[in-house]
């Protein structure tokens, strides 16, 4: 980890003390240090520095850049088009990407928010990034660092109302440090961590990541010369890989951009953005991005394709509720129709230019599951509708579909929508393809009865005599719960297949594998319990509602509650009071629906 600061800034090396219990190049010399030794040791490193901001960009910029840019305290709006600042490449997180997605991502995750307001003004995620490599604003001092745990705020002796801190304020935390270098040593030990430990944890990365764009240590934008494994380089390391002469090109032309952007001279800003790609691409041209991949990359991070498909099955779920209630009116359901089928292509638009940037299967976090998932039950509500020309599917697809997307729109820091390196045992995409696809599918389809499930427990609770005599619905559920079990029979069993592969055995009883079979059993119970009588059409309605919470455990409570096994690569935290509110208003609406037909049942019968 590189020191980010001159001797003048002690906040920032006292934050850096914290980050360095998390620096796996420096871990064993933080072992047995307390944290005021870390913070004296690190205090010691960063007085060596050259004084302010600039020490990595003094080489680039030139004194005379410097004496301009120190100039500028309080930021400045300026019309400005970063799309070609934007579309330079960068090294971050073992993939080549835009600084477009670094900035996007590297906002969300320290913040949880796209968007960004400084200083009477929106900023982009670009110019905020670019901004914080020349210090044109006081960033420090600006509360934009997420801390998502209230009990964790308290603690740590700060205002109880906000979620956002400034770099200034987390960073002359001693009980931060405290805190982190115990979920440091508990690590280390193996032990499980609390919530506490883990929100630290999480709050001491955003601490680093904050500290390494503003310092220009994560300004990896020079390709190396070997080979595509090699590390890219901050332009004043340029010597590791380049003469004076080969960088010099490319240093001006930084220079250039820079104080461009300081002036606000947006032509020769946009001009020198370009300049520094090409040139900086003929260093190592097999190692440097093609304009192709940078360019459909950008165009997918502003496309938005998820937030136009939830519109478009938002119009289309209130079409067809239009159409139930004028069902003479065919326009109505020609537009449920039409508006479902675009918000299906651009959904699946959306998963396609994923796959194409990340050269792989969209299932490897969160965020990719779900939108598959939401995908795959629309794709399924489609071909049940074309095949039994029923509204009951779209009905049943729609709100699930919306609900999903909804949930990662609402929720970027717990599920983040990056494009992360594939993990060694998940680099094989015939298995990922056929087995998380697979899987996943199956989630999709019990996802669709257990929306399905829903409208016929509605049903129940309004008029339970007429429901009970509608064979078409209940047929149409049960069909949806079978394809849902054969996927996950053959999801299971070939999850067992690749476990061989990878980890040498068939079966562990990992949690991820013991919850994907309990989740079959249960189904396979359900349905087994219906062809020997044990229920009947009601009961299978509340099994398709009951036996999603298997499915919840299986893919959410694994990875973000039980947080252990094999299948590390998925885990996270957040989000439980979501799912803990869903869990709990459907066991009150399943109940109602209980109560309900056991009241219509003892009227019959009376």
């Amino acid at each position: 980890m590189l020191n980010l600061v001159g001797s003048n800034s002690p906040k920032l090396a006292s934050a850096f003390a914290v980050a360095a219990v998390y620096d796996r190049r420096r871990i064993d010399d933080t072992l047995s240090l307390s944290p005021a030794v870390i913070d004296r040791r690190y205090r010691k490193n960063a007085s060596e520095l050259a004084p302010g901001f600039f020490t990595h960009f003094r080489k680039i910029l030139g004194l005379g850049g410097l004496i301009l840019l120190l100039g500028l305290g309080s930021g400045f709006c300026a019309d400005l088009n970063f799309d070609a600042w934007g579309k330079l490449a960068i090294q971050d997180n073992g993939r080549r990407k835009p600084i477009d997605s670094f900035a996007y991502e590297s906002l969300v995750r320290i913040s949880g928010k796209s968007d960004l307001t400084a200083g009477s003004r929106a900023w982009s995620a670009d110019e905020w990034v670019l901004s914080m490599l020349l210090d044109t604003y006081k960033w420090e001092k600006e509360p934009m660092i997420l801390v998502a745990s209230r009990p964790l705020v308290l603690k740590l002796g700060l205002d109880g109302d906000r979620k956002r801190f400034s770099f200034e304020e987390l960073s002359a935390s001693a009980k931060l440090k405290a805190i982190a270098l115990e979920a440091h040593n508990l690590r280390t030990a193996e032990e499980s961590l609390d919530r506490e430990h883990q929100e630290a944890e999480d709050v001491t990365q955003r601490l680093i990541l904050f500290g390494r764009i503003m310092e220009g240590s994560a300004f990896l934008i020079v390709p190396p010369q070997g080979t595509e494994t090699d590390p890219w380089l901050t332009p004043p390391d340029y010597a590791r890989f380049y003469s004076e002469q080969q960088f010099t090109p490319a240093r001006d032309t930084l220079r250039a951009m820079a104080s461009a952007y300081v002036q606000e001279d947006a032509f020769n800003f946009s001009l020198n953005a370009a300049k520094l790609q090409n040139e900086l691409r003929q260093l190592s041209p097999t190692i440097y991005p093609t304009e192709f991949s940078l360019q459909l990359e950008q165009f997918y991070n502003h496309l938005g394709a998820f937030h136009w498909a939830l519109l478009l099955y938002v119009v289309a779920l209130g079409f067809l509720l239009a159409s139930h209630f004028q069902p003479s009116i065919r326009f109505l359901v020609w537009m449920t129709l039409a508006l479902a089928g675009l918000g299906l292509l651009m959904h699946g638009f959306g998963i396609g230019l994923r796959c194409a940037i990340a050269g792989r299967p969209p299932v490897t976090n969160m965020f990719e599951s779900i939108v598959w998932v939401s995908f795959a039950v629309s794709f399924f509500g489609s071909i049940f509708y074309a095949r039994y020309r029923a509204a009951f599917y779209l009905a049943g697809s729609l709100p699930v579909s919306i609900l999903l997307l909804l949930l990662v729109q609402q929720l970027p820091v717990v599920m983040p929508d990056r494009l992360d390196p594939l993990v060694p045992v998940l680099r094989n995409n015939f298995w990922l393809t056929i087995h998380v696809l697979t899987i996943t599918a199956s989630y999709a389809a019990f996802a669709l009865a257990m929306g399905l499930g829903h409208i016929v427990l509605w049903k129940y609770i309004v008029s339970p005599r007429a429901v009970a005599q509608d064979a078409n619905i209940h047929f149409w559920l049960y069909r949806t719960i079978q394809l849902g079990v054969l996927l996950l029979a053959i999801g299971t069993i070939l999850g067992g297949v690749w476990a061989n592969y990878s980890w040498g055995r068939f079966w562990g009883w990992d949690p991820k594998e013991t919850w994907a079979l309990t989740a079959l059993l249960s189904y396979i119970f359900a349905l087994h319990g219906r062809i020997a009588g044990l229920w009947a059409d009601f009961g299978m309605a509340v099994a398709s509602v009951v036996c999603f919470l298997s499915v919840v455990m299986a893919w959410y409570g694994v990875n973000f509650l039980l947080g252990k096994g094999l299948h590390s690569y998925g885990f996270g935290i957040g989000g439980e009071s979501y799912v803990f509110t869903l869990v709990a208003l459907d066991a009150l609406f399943v109940a109602a629906a209980a109560w309900r037909r056991l009241s219509s049942v003892r009227l019959e019968q009376a």
